[in-house]
């Protein structure tokens, strides 16, 4: 009897080593299965950042579902879970959370804001996870360098840099206000535009905050109308940049307006309406407008899988980048092989030199540089839309005294 006894408790013993065993095998390589890899987002999908979560979401799916219906990368379907966080950096934490502990996805994909995606940060060096593809250029994003972390899309400070450039050498605008959401995306353009201002030993006339969340935009005002600012450098979105702009125009002040590609072109044109203020945006995927031929456009292919699977939406500049974000995460699953992990991911984007993502457009990646683009285009709102700035000295016609 007592043998018997010793044999099942062996046998039990056995059963639960080979139990552990299973499930640190499964927690070894999360969110991948023999048909399909698992991914996750969180981002705005409701509240007054909806737009530019939505359509990073859908410029994304439009080339995953075109891959899928193919047959998948490595006979595997790409899933991503999305969950709302309308923009809100707690929310976006527990998503995170959830997204890793419970739903155990593979990677993060297509985070969308500043405030939000820097709240995750240690999770994902905690849990040693790609994060791929966000819609903001937060320099905490890129500095310190994160082995974990992939940026497609250039930095706040490389579009700051760039417009005080345009600003001071062909407009001959010198003095430069500042108008941002008071948190760390509002702080980031603020810090790039003073680094940038400092090149030309220069720096802001005048700065002035706002609430993320809040139209109480009186403050900025008061600080700002009149500092004599030639320009007015907007780091926010764009509910509270329009009202800033109406209000500084019932003070008769008429500045130059410009602001950073967050806003998102289509939805901030749309708002504007018939503002006939002189509206400067940078963009960091290539503008296009369906008004000409597109066949060889650098948005041909997201164009076409947009009116294939999203036929009610229209193709814009926050879809086409929530696109070239899925072309770098199907090249990197397609290189990492069918024995995927999560460091043969890293190793498989690092690998790209010069990968083609469209007509024109490429990414290069290294063991030490994780962002793939670098260059910054400009628009100028006109008769309702933003069209690319072809002759800068052209503008200073537009400019009010």
């Amino acid at each position: 009897m007592r043998k018997t006894v010793f044999i099942l408790a062996l046998l039990l013993l056995a059963a639960c080593e080979r139990s552990v065993d299973v499930k640190v095998q499964e927690e070894i390589n999360p969110g991948v299965y023999p048909d399909k890899v698992v991914l996750g987002s969180s981002l705005a999908l409701e509240g007054h950042a909806s737009y530019l979560g939505t359509q990073t979401l859908h410029g994304a799916l439009s080339y995953i579902n075109h891959i899928n219906d193919q047959g998948g990368i490595h006979d595997r379907r790409i899933e991503v879970v999305a969950y709302d966080d309308s923009y809100d950096p707690p929310e976006c934490l527990i998503n995170t959370q959830k997204l890793i502990i419970d739903d155990k996805i593979f990677a993060l994909f297509c985070y969308v804001g500043t405030p939000t995606t820097v709240k995750i940060l240690p999770l994902v060096d905690d849990a040693r996870i790609p994060l791929l593809g966000m819609f903001t250029g937060a320099n905490a994003l890129r500095k310190p360098f994160n082995r974990y972390v992939i940026n497609i899309r250039p930095s706040y400070y490389q579009e700051t840099k760039e417009a005080v450039r345009h600003m001071v050498k062909d407009l001959g605008i010198t003095r430069i206000a500042v108008f941002y959401q008071y948190d760390a995306f509002g702080f980031d353009g603020l810090t790039g535009t003073e680094l940038a201002l400092k090149e030309f030993d220069l720096e802001p006339v005048a700065r002035g905050s706002y609430t993320r969340g809040s139209l109480d935009v009186q403050e900025g005002v008061q600080k700002i109308k009149y500092s004599g600012a030639q320009a007015v450098f907007m780091i926010g979105t764009s509910g509270p940049c329009i009202k800033f702009m109406e209000q500084m125009g019932k003070e008769g002040a008429h500045p130059v307006f410009y602001t950073v590609s967050f806003m998102g072109a289509r939805q901030f044109a749309q708002e504007l309406g018939n503002d006939n203020s002189l509206v400067i945006m940078s963009q960091v995927v290539p503008p296009f407008s369906e008004d000409h031929d597109l066949s060889h456009s650098e948005a041909a292919s997201y164009i076409r899988l947009m009116k294939q699977y999203y036929p009610d939406e229209t193709p814009n500049l926050v879809g086409l980048e929530g696109f070239f974000n899925a072309r770098i995460l199907v090249e990197g699953l397609r290189r990492s092989g069918r024995e995927l992990n999560r460091e043969k991911f890293i190793e498989a984007v690092e690998s790209m030199d010069k990968y083609e993502i469209a007509p024109g457009i490429t990414v290069s990646y290294g063991n030490q540089d994780h962002q793939g683009m670098d260059k910054v285009y400009f628009t100028r709102f006109r008769d309702g839309r933003f069209e690319l700035i072809r002759d800068w000295a052209a503008l200073k016609g537009s400019i009010k005294p």
